[in-house]
């Protein structure tokens, strides 16, 4: 089987970040791994370091946070092998099947993106009306790179730009159930209030990239039309 270059961007997920690079050093599907600590300031990038004798990986460590799509861009970049698996840094109960089941409908030229969503949530899996913006996803690298540059500008909103430009491209997006992987809210992993800020900028941040990128929606409704 072919294998997979992991990227895996945290910012201040101290609590699970040894586990998550352990489930890419430890399966068969994944032979590199990024691991971009996104400004952290807790203990993720003493963590991400002390495992580098033990893990082969390329770990990125930026002074102050820049952004997830600023972060998924420069692990694209630094990736070795042609197909990319996107991991969240806070996730619980990743084995080998998840990573096997992101990545096969790519090897098998089933899917161009394969969305994953973790079953273990808030928000039932079956309707979560938020589950195109997973951070759980596999693609092709040669995909994704025309828009490596509008990544480091969209932070938050990256998900939603790579959802736009895949669907106005016309490219097959599949959607796989994570089965007993956990992926915590915001506010089971802080405050109220923080949670409350955090989904405010982050929705700000969506939606910017969407108007951003408003020629990309009309062709993904162009693609639907004539689909």
């Amino acid at each position: 089987m072919k294998k997979a270059s992991a990227i895996i961007c945290a910012f201040n997920e101290e609590k699970t970040i040894e586990f998550v690079i352990r489930s890419a050093n430890e399966n068969y599907v994944v032979n590199d791994i990024i691991v971009v600590n996104d400004g952290s300031t807790d203990s993720t990038g003493q963590i991400i370091k002390s495992l580098k004798d033990r893990v082969a990986m390329t770990d990125i460590h930026f002074e102050k946070n820049k952004g997830k799509g600023y972060a998924m861009a420069i692990g694209i970049e630094k990736a070795l092998n042609e197909i990319i698996v996107f991991i969240d840094a806070d996730l619980s109960n990743l084995n080998q099947n998840h990573y096997y089941q992101l990545v096969d409908p790519i090897v098998g030229d089933l899917a161009d993106m394969v969305l994953g969503q973790a079953t273990e949530t808030l928000i039932n899996y079956g309707v979560n009306p938020f589950k195109s913006l997973t951070g759980e996803r596999a693609l092709l690298k040669k995909d994704i790179l025309p828009i490596i540059d509008k990544m480091k500008q969209s932070r938050f909103g990256v998900e939603t730009l790579i959802n736009l430009y895949f669907q106005s491209q016309g490219k097959r997006i599949k959607y796989v159930m994570l089965k007993g992987l956990a992926h915590p809210t915001k506010f089971q992993k802080t405050t109220v209030i923080k949670a409350s800020k955090q989904f405010v900028s982050e929705g700000q941040e969506i939606a910017i990239t969407a108007l951003n990128n408003y020629d990309l929606i009309i062709k993904s409704i162009r693609n639907l039309i004539i689909g």
